[in-house]
């Protein structure tokens, strides 16, 4: 008899030879369960998607209800949505008054290629410059934002007039001029194995883009939502963007990306040529009253003040020898093993024992942990002597 496993790795397009293959059955706040019954510590959230805990009930009763109303109506942006609109105007009343305008999408990297239509539009101009081990989607348009040859050599041709520069360094910064249409950057960058971007150079670019009319697009799709200890990871700095990336946990569980900016930048998106950019399921009311109802479930019970005294705790707790530092903010923290061997061998040992970790796409000795901004202590402690006990393993 075929099992379901069989039917996964025939019937499924694998993304990778070796997949985990994690038979899940269900799950519930930090955890996964297998069909076994076997339970595991979910401290990566699915990458940076399940921040408010996995079968949130007011997630579900929110889904629940807007089904039973209605699910696909119209393309997006012709009908007006009660769960669009009342998720637009929440995420506007939480950002500066520039960014008051918002537009849908089915994820981050579509979000991305959006913000890179706009910005083209907006300024006139076709160079857009991004960071050296970014990562802004596999989407041919999102893929060009890669400098990684490895990643990207297989698919070339991609977007031509694309140049890198390095993440926090202050020469590069030169190469934006008045023929460049946007900057992309992740105020914390996620695969590179969650660096931070640092103070006084996000400002430097910040007046950089201001000098030479370049749109500043912060993407925030894995790094917002709360996962720094604030709303969103901008909030940490002086600075706000001219067009903002949301996605994963925005969503709550379910398939949701948006691109932020002012309803002066977005007017241009309407005409000349109408309809410059669309998409049949993006906003999708039910994906947006998920959403809805995470970001109330989020502020009611205050989970982002609780996350930089998580992060302490982490850092407390991971403790050992082998550890050479760890990166992040929040829960949102790399920490570093020295060599991928050691650290693919420690992820392993997690999973086995029930934690699941992962490392980084550009850091490959950094372990990744970013649990759910529901883990508590006691989750936190536990998860946290497995991984120690993993690492001991693997290195004596």
């Amino acid at each position: 008899m075929e099992t379901l496993r069989h039917f996964f790795l025939e019937h499924l397009a694998q993304t990778s030879g070796s997949p985990l293959a994690l038979d899940i059955a269900r799950a519930e706040g930090i955890y996964l369960y297998d069909t076994s019954g076997r339970r595991y510590a979910d401290l990566i959230s699915g990458i940076g998607v399940s921040n408010y805990g996995h079968g949130n009930q007011q997630v579900i009763r929110a889904i629940q209800e807007q089904a039973g109303l209605y699910l696909h109506t119209m393309v997006y942006g012709e009908y007006i949505q009660k769960p669009q609109v009342l998720l637009a105007e929440k995420l506007c009343s939480m950002l500066p008054p520039s960014l008051n305008s918002v537009y849908f999408v089915n994820s981050g990297a579509e979000a991305t290629e959006g913000a890179m239509k706009l910005a083209k539009r907006a300024t006139g101009r076709s160079k857009i410059i991004a960071m050296c081990n970014a990562y802004h989607g596999s989407t041919q348009g999102a893929l060009s934002l890669m400098s990684s040859e490895y990643y990207t050599a297989a698919y070339r041709p991609l977007l031509p007039q694309v140049d890198f520069i390095d993440f926090n360094t202050a020469a590069g910064l030169e190469k934006i001029t008045s023929e460049v249409a946007a900057v992309f950057v992740e105020t914390i960058q996620g695969e590179a194995g969650y660096i931070k971007a640092d103070r006084e150079w996000l400002s430097s670019l910040r007046k950089k883009c201001d000098e030479t009319g370049t749109l500043l697009v912060l993407d925030e799709i894995q790094c917002g939502m709360g996962r720094t200890g604030k709303m969103f990871a901008f909030e940490h700095y002086t600075i706000v963007p001219d067009v903002l990336l949301l996605a994963k946990a925005m969503g709550a569980g379910m398939p949701l990306g948006a691109f932020i900016a002012s309803g002066q930048l977005m007017k241009c998106l309407s005409d000349n040529p109408v309809l410059g950019h669309i998409t049949t399921f993006g906003g999708h009311p039910v994906c947006c009253a998920a959403a809805l109802a995470g970001i109330n479930f989020l502020e009611k019970e205050h989970l982002v003040s609780t996350v930089t005294n998580k992060e302490a705790l982490l850092k407390k707790h991971l403790q050992h020898k082998a550890i050479k530092g760890i990166s992040g903010k929040g829960l949102m923290l790399g920490v570093d093993l020295g060599t991928e061997e050691i650290n693919r061998a420690a992820i392993t040992e997690c999973i086995n024992k029930g934690v699941i970790t992962d490392w980084f796409l550009h850091c490959g000795y950094k372990m990744r942990i970013a649990p759910p901004l529901t883990i508590s202590e006691k989750e936190l402690e536990e998860s946290c002597d497995v991984i120690v006990k993993a690492i001991e393993s693997v290195t004596s």
